[in-house]
């Protein structure tokens, strides 16, 4: 059984006249009667009572009709969510992203698109770089906001936003008044960086590398915002991208010194090569673009 079977039983009966259905449904009649007649033959039932002048439906029509306007319903309820979604006005999204960034980078782009997509349900994941790329790749999130570098080769990528990184002192470094330091200054300094599996402490250690020497990390944390607050208090020396540096801060907040070698850092939007991209996501990183246009 068709849907278009199913329409051309409702028509008739709602008509009671195969002639008034067949117009309806700009088909000939013969051909109609044909259809319902074969339907009835295939599962041994009449549908219709045929009188010279109208149609009755039997028992069996009275039943197939109740349940077939339900089954028209679902259908068309389904095609209508349908094109929603391929429309974009629909769906649901699953987006990861970075600790950092979802602070700083994505609550104006969700902002914006739910303003225009408000029918598209947003589920953020934040996660360590190494983890995102994990889910990603096995198909539990529809794209990432991650930072260069990336190794898995099955992913697509986006540039979407290049920052320079800085050097964060305490206040009261003896280095906090300068314009700007060399990297290889700070080879006898304690660091404080993020831990195993994000992706900007790997930032932080090839500035270190790059310079010539390795940090001396005396703490740890998985929250940027946690680094920054004990490198305020004192505690060691870090980096951090510019979105931190205009962060607002309740206490004193580090002393923020440009290196000399104006490192940066690079945010991209990863998604799987072989997996197609609805049009919800799609519009939301199109509205990343906007958002945030490349430098």
């Amino acid at each position: 059984m068709e849907l278009r079977q199913i329409r051309y039983v409702l028509a008739v009966a709602d008509e009671r006249s195969f002639s008034r259905a067949a117009a309806r449904l700009h088909l000939a009649q013969p051909s109609l009667s044909q259809q319902i007649a074969k339907l009835e033959k295939d599962w041994g039932v009449l549908l219709f009572h045929r009188f010279p002048q109208q149609v009755e439906l039997t028992d069996a029509g009275e039943r197939f009709v109740k349940a077939a306007r339900m089954i028209l319903d679902q259908a068309d309820g389904l095609e209508r969510e349908m094109r929603a979604f391929a429309s974009g006005q629909s769906g649901k999204l699953l987006i990861g992203s970075l600790p950092i960034t979802g602070v700083y980078v994505l609550p104006p782009v969700i902002s914006a698109f739910s303003s225009q997509y408000p029918g598209v349900e947003l589920q953020l994941i934040e996660e360590t770089s190494s983890k995102l790329e994990h889910l990603l790749v096995s198909g539990q999130l529809d794209f990432c906001l991650l930072t260069l570098p990336i190794e898995n080769q099955s992913l697509e990528i986006e540039k979407a936003i290049r920052e320079e990184i800085y050097l964060a002192l305490p206040p009261q470094h003896q280095w906090a008044q300068r314009e700007e330091l060399d990297a290889a200054e700070l080879a006898r300094e304690p660091f404080i960086l993020l831990k195993q599996g994000q992706g900007f402490r790997q930032i932080c250690l090839n500035i270190c590398e790059e310079a010539g020497f390795w940090p001396n990390v005396v703490f740890e944390s998985s929250n940027i915002q946690t680094v920054q607050s004990l490198v305020a208090a004192g505690m060691g020396v870090s980096f951090a991208p510019e979105m931190i540096t205009r962060s607002v801060w309740s206490t004193q907040p580090p002393r923020y010194v440009r290196l000399r070698t104006r490192p940066t850092r690079t945010l991209i939007i990863a998604y799987r090569k072989d997996r197609h991209l609805s049009q919800p996501a799609r519009a939301f990183i199109e509205q990343v673009h906007k958002v945030w246009p490349e430098k």
